[in-house]
């Protein structure tokens, strides 16, 4: 019952790349990281999995072409499954034009056209799950050109309000989907057994209440992690999350973290 995980990149189509290959990368100077260096890698492991009748996961799918890829599998019964990230989501290459190395990322940002297909392949289940693929930078390794920047960015904090407002908000996808691609189907990818659970007296709550119909405005400084490396910063998203219970216990009252709920920063 193993699983290889495979972060799809083929590093000869991707010497020195600091964005995505296309218009703005041309425009702005930067070397372009290709779709088809994530595409050829995931069409080889598919290829493989299948010979070897094994199970894969694809880690961050950013392209269209990967959307496409991951969708013929399924279609012929391999067994592979697949993430998309938040940012990957909502944001697209066009705000790196401004050079911010917040938008720096690995996998990069992408296009609109690439966006809207992974939100169709979410929502369809093409692509199983959403992950964070949370990458803390201290300031130093940000707050600079951006040739010299660390390469990722925070996402735990804000991730269910950016796939609310992707995939709830637009209709996209209903609740009970969302719980399903954000906890049941993550927790039976990953073996675990004693997380995303239907909810059954007797046994130990893993919880969170969130309200819905409420906004709240990303301020990186009042982020719970140590490191600030949010893109989201200072834009309104929708779902406040009030209450977290985790094991039993409540870690998270009336969006504070309880005593029980403290010591966990990354």
């Amino acid at each position: 019952n193993g699983i290889i995980a495979q972060h799809a990149q083929e590093p000869r189509l991707t010497v020195n790349a600091q964005m995505n290959e296309g218009v703005i990368s041309a425009k702005i100077g930067l070397a372009g990281w290709p779709a088809v260096a994530e595409e050829a890698i995931i069409a080889r492991d598919i290829l493989l999995t299948d010979h070897v009748q094994s199970r894969l996961h694809i880690c961050h799918v950013t392209t269209a072409g990967g959307v496409e890829l991951v969708r013929w599998a399924k279609q012929r019964g391999i067994q592979v499954t697949a993430e998309v990230t938040p940012h990957h989501l909502l944001l697209t290459d066009d705000l790196v034009e401004n050079y911010d190395p917040i938008y720096k990322v690995n996998p990069p940002l992408r296009t609109e056209k690439d966006v809207m297909a992974l939100r169709q392949g979410l929502a369809e289940g093409v692509i199983d799950i959403v992950a964070t693929d949370h990458a803390p930078h201290s300031a130093e390794h940000k707050d600079c050109e951006w040739q010299s920047a660390a390469f990722g960015m925070v996402g735990l904090e804000t991730a269910l309000s950016v796939v609310i407002k992707t995939m709830i908000e637009t209709k996209l996808m209903t609740w009970a989907e969302l719980s399903d691609r954000m906890s049941i189907r993550p927790a039976q990818i990953a073996g675990y057994k004693n997380q995303g659970q239907k909810i059954v007296e007797g046994s130990a709550a893993n919880l969170i209440l969130v309200d819905p119909n409420s906004h709240w405005t990303v301020d990186r400084h009042n982020l719970k992690s140590k490191s600030k490396n949010t893109p989201f910063d200072k834009m309104e998203l929708p779902g406040v999350i009030s209450e977290v219970i985790y094991n039993g216990n409540l870690v998270v009252q009336n969006g504070k973290q309880t005593s029980l709920g403290l010591g966990h920063n990354d």
